[in-house]
C-alpha cells in the first residue's frame, strides 16, 4: 500500500485531481483514474492531471480521463498544473508538454481563485458530420464538434454525443458542445468523451470560439458555462489563447495499492 499526495482542483469547475509524479512514478494509470475520480466511493474528479518531467519543457502534463483513457490536452487542466507548479515555485511563466505540444501558461493573478493565461495554438476548422451536416468540426489539438442550437435547456446532449460516437471520423470520440450565441458571449454546454456532461470544457471553449470566429465575432470572446464564465481571444496570425481561473480545493493523500 503506497501513500500518494495529491491535490484537488478545479478550472471552472471541471475538476481534477493533480498528482506530481517528477519524483516517483505512478504506474496502473487508468485503473487509478477509474479507482479514485469514482464520485461516490473515491475523491470524485472528471480525471486525473499526472505532472511528469520533462526533456523538452518545464514540465509534462498527462490527463487520464475518468473512464481512464488519456486525452491529448485539457485547457482547464492546464491552467490547475500551472498554479500547482507556482505554489510549489515554479515560475510564473512555464512551457508545459502535453499530447498536443508544448504549451505556454502565464499566471496573471494570484488573488481568489487565481487566473491563468494559456497559449492554445492553431486550430483547425472544418464542418459538418454524418449526423450534423451543420456542426462545426475544431480540432484544438484533440477533436470537437460544435452545434448552434436555439435553447441549451433541455436539449438531450447525451443522445447527441452517442451519435457523433457511432460515426468512422470520429472513432477515438470526440468532445460535444451546444452553443447558443447571445450579443455579448456565448453559452455552452459540453459533453466531454471518457468523462460525460462537464461544468466546463477549456478545448471545448477555444473550439466554440474558433466556431464563432468564423461568423465574425468580436475577440476576446466571453464564454459562459455551467462551472463559470471563460475568455478566448485570437491574435492576427488565429492562434488561440484561453484566459481562466484555476481553484484549489484541499490536499490530501491516498492509501493505494495500484502503485
Amino acid at each position: 500500500m503506497a501513500a500518494i499526495p495529491f491535490t484537488k482542483m478545479h478550472g471552472t469547475k471541471n475538476d481534477f485531481i493533480v498528482i506530481d509524479t517528477r519524483a516517483h512514478s505512478l504506474p496502473h494509470l487508468p485503473a487509478f483514474a477509474r479507482r479514485w475520480c469514482e464520485r461516490h466511493t473515491g475523491v470524485g474528479a472528471d480525471g486525473v492531471l499526472v505532472i511528469e518531467a520533462s526533456v523538452v519543457a518545464d514540465a509534462r502534463m498527462r490527463v487520464i480521463n475518468a473512464d481512464g483513457s488519456e486525452a491529448e490536452m485539457c485547457g482547464n487542466g492546464i491552467r490547475c498544473v500551472a498554479r500547482f507548479l507556482a505554489e510549489a515555485g515554479e515560475p510564473d511563466r512555464l512551457a508545459i508538454e502535453t499530447l498536443a505540444g508544448i504549451r505556454h501558461t502565464t499566471v496573471e493573478s494570484r488573488a481568489d481563485d487565481w487566473r491563468v493565461r494559456v497559449a492554445m495554438g492553431m486550430t483547425s476548422v472544418s464542418y459538418g458530420t454524418n449526423a450534423f451536416p451543420d456542426a462545426t468540426v475544431v480540432r484544438v489539438g484533440n477533436p470537437h464538434v460544435v452545434l448552434f442550437v436555439d435553447r441549451l435547456d433541455g436539449y438531450d446532449l447525451a443522445a447527441a454525443a452517442a451519435r457523433i460516437a457511432e460515426e468512422p471520423a470520429f472513432a477515438g470520440g470526440a468532445n460535444l458542445h451546444a452553443a447558443v450565441l447571445e450579443r455579448d458571449c456565448v453559452r455552452v454546454r459540453h459533453f466531454e468523451r471518457g468523462v460525460g456532461e462537464t461544468q466546463a470544457c477549456g478545448t471545448g471553449a477555444v473550439a466554440v470560439a474558433a466556431a464563432v470566429r468564423m461568423r465574425d465575432a468580436a475577440s476576446p470572446l466571453r464564454i459562459e458555462v455551467p462551472g463559470g464564465t471563460l475568455a478566448v481571444e485570437f491574435d492576427v496570425r488565429g492562434e488561440a489563447t484561453l484566459v481562466g481561473p484555476a481553484a484549489r480545493v484541499f490536499v490530501g493523500v491516498l492509501d493505494d495499492d495500484l502503485a
